[in-house]
């Protein structure tokens, strides 16, 4: 059987500001047969996400191919006629990105974006792709398939939207689908059907796939062969069976190795009292939130319902669930994002105003908000020292000297070297952007 896609000797670099070119992926070499999964595995920053793209003839600005062959049923990809590109992107191979919500556009229903590609592509006609969408809701088992189509991106919770991104890649019947990490908003129970329905579709339909992540659980689950990558280089390729229970490189073992068993509850605690209050640092009062337009007072769509959680200084609490039962809704109201319908938040004793507009610096600074999806929260076109910097000079009043060797200080403590301070954030991979 000859193979769907061959990386054949595949090398990219970046180009510097001088024009420079410095190596990125260093001549490898893999095979995708029909019906086969291979995952790439690797750490952030070593060239998983680039080798994948390149399956759509594709490269990051500021990247080029330098030498090798992508070959889609023995056509070289790379070298393909800026035309036969597009018409193959989306009907040959879809790409599911590692961030929904920088897939969606917020001012379209989802309907219209998972059926988009079949339809203008002209494998379906309108009514046949809001069948094919609404199988496909159920298959991934989304709530309310018959009207799911109707709402926007952000009346869906994040998990949600990462499967409706693969109902959208899967809508056209691909031959070869790119999952870039479109498991990582999921939680457990969720990623463990979804990884089961993408299974179940490469093997039913013929189509085979790229599956690109770190998470060696998701590994095991789903892939056939794993190519582990280092630096640009595949460090070891062979069946999953093999690698995972017979490592042959330092690299894949050290991966293995750093899969330990989940701590004893509690272990993280130092048991010391000097954070001890009277009151909670933060507590949560017959909190009730939605989304949608509100009728006497009540979201259309209701996500919390009469929710009371007290949260005393210096202890962590975990808010765990599955995909759209409110977690971040939660999270959202609480740091004001998000306007609750009825309850309080109270910070140190004190009433919180709902709306973010209206608390003042000081509470802003004590509630900080990491989000879900890196993509949507750095500004594009603000270079990584900008975007530290602004919450530091606001804060903290730093600025000059004091500023840098701060946003230094926080790249140091996510393992990122000083010199990404000067790049722009889509110069950094996935898991880089997620530090930052």
């Amino acid at each position: 059987m000859a193979p769907l896609l061959e990386v054949d000797k595949l090398k990219i670099d970046a180009r510097k500001d001088d024009g420079s070119l410095t190596p990125i992926v260093k001549g490898v070499s893999f095979n995708v047969n029909p019906g086969e999964v291979v995952a790439l595995i690797g750490e952030s920053g070593s060239g998983k996400t680039t080798i994948a793209l390149s399956a759509l003839g594709y490269t990051k600005p500021g990247l080029e191919f330098t030498s090798g062959e992508v070959r889609l049923h023995s056509r070289d990809v790379i070298s393909m006629p800026s035309e036969e590109k597009r018409l193959m992107r989306g009907q040959k191979v879809a790409y599911l990105a590692q961030s929904a919500a920088a897939t969606f556009n917020p001012s379209l229903t989802i309907g219209e974006q998972v059926t988009e590609s079949p339809v203008i592509h002209g494998q379906l006609n309108q009514e046949e792709a809001n069948q094919r969408a609404i199988d496909l809701y159920r298959a991934l088992e989304l709530p309310f398939p018959e009207d799911l189509g109707k709402r926007y991106p952000h009346q869906v919770s994040g998990g949600q939207l990462q499967r409706l991104m693969a109902a959208m890649a899967l809508c056209g019947n691909p031959d070869l689908l790119v999952l870039d990490e479109p498991t990582t908003a999921l939680d457990v129970t969720t990623q463990i059907e979804v990884l089961k329905a993408f299974k179940s579709v490469i093997k039913q339909e013929g189509s085979s796939a790229i599956y690109v992540t770190h998470d060696l659980s998701v590994v095991a689950q789903i892939a056939d062969d794993i190519v582990v990558l280092y630096a640009g280089e595949i460090k070891e390729h062979g069946s999953a069976e093999q690698v995972i229970n017979k490592p042959g490189h330092n690299y894949t073992r050290r991966l293995m190795n750093a899969v330990r068993p989940l701590p004893a509850a509690g272990q993280g605690e130092d048991n010391t009292l000097e954070h001890e209050r009277e009151e909670p640092a933060l507590e949560v009062k017959n909190l009730s939130a939605g989304y949608g337009k509100k009728i006497n007072g009540v979201p259309a769509i209701k996500v919390l319902k009469d929710v009371n959680i007290a949260i005393e200084r210096g202890h962590t609490v975990g808010v765990i669930g599955e995909s759209g039962c409110g977690k971040s809704t939660l999270a959202r109201v609480i740091s004001g994002l998000l306007s609750s319908n009825k309850g309080e938040v109270l910070l140190d004793g004190d009433i919180l105003a709902p709306d973010l507009k209206n608390r003042n610096r000081s509470e802003l600074q004590k509630i900080q908000f990491v989000f879900q999806m890196a993509d949507t929260a750095l500004n594009p076109r603000q270079r990584i020292d900008q975007i530290l910097g602004r919450p530091l000079e606001f804060y903290l009043g730093l600025r000059g000297g004091e500023k840098r060797k701060k946003i230094i200080e926080l790249l140091e403590m996510v393992e990122l070297s000083h010199d990404f301070a000067g790049r722009y954030p889509d110069e950094l991979s996935g898991g880089q952007k997620q530090r930052i």
